[in-house]
Parts: C-alpha cells; structure tokens; sequence
C-alpha cells in the first residue's frame, strides 16, 4: 500500500511538470483530432471537420480577397492615375511579381496569362506566413484564462489549441503545390498542345537505351517539383516556430530544474532577448519564403513553356 501511495504521489508530480516537447507540438501542430472547431462526419476516410488551420486558411483568404479588391475598387472611382496609400504599396507587389518573378521566367508572350495565379500565390502566402506572427490566439488563451473562463467544450477553448501558422501544415502547401503541378501540366499544354507537352519531357535523338533510363527520371522528377514545394514552405515555416518556442521553454526547465523562480528569471534574461531575434529573423523568412515559392512557381512553368535540355 504504502509502495502504491508512493508510485501515485510520483506519477501525481510528474504529471505536473512542464513538458517543454508536448507544449512545442500543441503550439505547431494542426490539432485535428483533439480540438476539432467544428465537428463534420468523415467521408472516404478523410475527416472533414473545421480545424484551427482551416479556420486561418479561411480568414487569410477572405482578408486578403477583401484588401485587394477595396483598395482595387476604391482606386478605379478615382479621377487620378497615380495611386496612393494601400494601393501605392499594391500596385508595386504587383509591379515586382509581373516584372522580375514572371517575365524573366515565362516570357513576354505568356507575362500575364500567369502573373494573376503567381500573384495570388504570393500575396496568399505572404498573408498566411505573417498571421502567424502575430499573438492572436495567445492573448486570446490569456483572456481565457484571466477573464472569460468559457468551459472546456467552448467553440474559444478550442480554437487557442493548435499552431496559428496555416502554411506550417505540409497538408496546406501539399495543395498549393498540387495546384502548380497542374498549371505546370496546364501551361505546356497551352504552348505546345497535349501531346506535345509530354513529349518534350525528354530530349529527341538519342539513342534508344538512353530512354529507358532517362523517362522514369523524368517522370520522378515531374513529381519531385511539387513535393520539394510542399517540404520547403512547410518545414521553414514550422522550424522557426520550434526554435522560439524551445528557447522560452528554457525558463521553465531551468525554474523546475533548480526549483527555483530566479534560475528561471536568469536564463530568461539570455532566452528572451535571443527569442524576441529569432523573431525578427522570422519577419525576413516569412517575405523570403513566399518569394520562393513565388519564383519556383513561375521557373517550373517557364521550364514547361520554354523547354531547355
């Protein structure tokens, strides 16, 4: 008995202790099966419930259509040609996609036949990337906590779980991605035809062995340009997200490793400051990643278009 009393007081103090990796993956993680917002039935085997993903993938794309064509609307009602404020700022991002992402890429010819979807996918990105800077759902949890106290079932309990940065899910960027595969498909079609397009895959007159081994690297490397997209936007986004989160769990396990509230201050003192840097470095990632998606984008189409061996 006294044995059993023992082992319940240590699982009891265990229980109690920050855990600095199930803390981290609450805050990146999609949160689907634990905290769906809206529970829906799955069909097919997938689960078709609202998530807090969904729900930012849903504000990032309803702020966005809703800046754009305010500033777009309010601009053509004007009698001047010059813009000014917002759209002075829009006009440019438009200027800079059209110019050096999609030109140099696609050519004159096809310029804007694909800087309207490039530039969609740049400002989408660029949104979703820059929500998840922002302490939203944690000053929502503070208030949670210090001032509403809503139940634990509440549609605002469960929207403070789960990370807040949509383009940190590889399932997000898997669709952006699919989306670019197609209009790659899409794109060596329009130039060259159906048929065409396939058969640019590999160069003409080599020899017929060659082929058999060059066609499934092709083929390989045809599905390989979607799947880098998807790696490259979503791990960049979610590492930086771990790395600020694992420099302030620091306080905690030090404050809990020497029990003492100062230990936790002390290391506080480096871990701040290096977090509040790392966020800052983030600002840059978050520009720098919609840009790169941006531009492989518009290389993989000019590669459909223009076909180089």
């Amino acid at each position: 008995m006294a044995f059993q009393e023992h082992a319940a007081e240590v699982a009891e103090g265990a229980a109690e202790k920050f855990n600095a990796g199930a803390t981290i993956i609450e805050h990146v993680s999609n949160s689907s099966h634990d905290h769906p917002l809206v529970h829906l039935p799955t069909i097919a085997g997938i689960d078709f419930s609202v998530t807090k993903h969904v729900l930012m993938l849903w504000l990032v794309a309803g702020a966005v259509l809703l800046l754009v064509s305010l500033a777009v609307r309010k601009f053509l009602k004007q009698d001047r040609l010059v813009p000014s404020g917002f759209m002075n700022a829009l006009e440019a991002v438009v200027e800079y996609v059209r110019d050096s992402i999609v030109l140099p890429n696609v050519g004159t010819k096809w310029v804007n036949t694909w800087t309207p979807y490039i530039l969609t996918l740049f400002l989408f990105i660029l949104g979703a990337n820059a929500v998840g800077l922002l302490p939203i759902f944690d000053v929502l949890g503070l208030l949670n906590h210090w001032v509403l106290h809503p139940s634990d079932e509440s549609f605002l309990s469960r929207v403070v779980h789960g990370g807040s940065t949509a383009t940190a899910n590889f399932n997000v960027t898997a669709a952006l991605a699919s989306l670019t595969f197609g209009a790659i498909i899409v794109a060596g079609t329009k130039a060259h035809g159906f048929v065409k397009h396939w058969v640019n895959l590999v160069p003409k007159g080599l020899a017929a062995p060659i082929y058999i081994i060059l066609i499934p690297i092709e083929i390989m490397g045809m599905f390989v340009r979607p799947f880098a997209l998807t790696m490259r936007l979503a791990a960049n986004m979610t590492g930086g997200h771990i790395a600020i989160l694992s420099l302030l769990s620091f306080v905690f396990l030090f404050a809990e490793m020497f029990g003492r509230a100062a230990a936790g201050i002390g290391i506080g003192i480096m871990a701040v400051p290096m977090a509040s840097l790392l966020s800052g470095l983030e600002v840059i990632v978050v520009l720098v990643q919609a840009y790169v998606f941006s531009l492989l984008t518009a290389v993989f189409i000019g590669m459909a278009i223009h076909v180089h061996h």
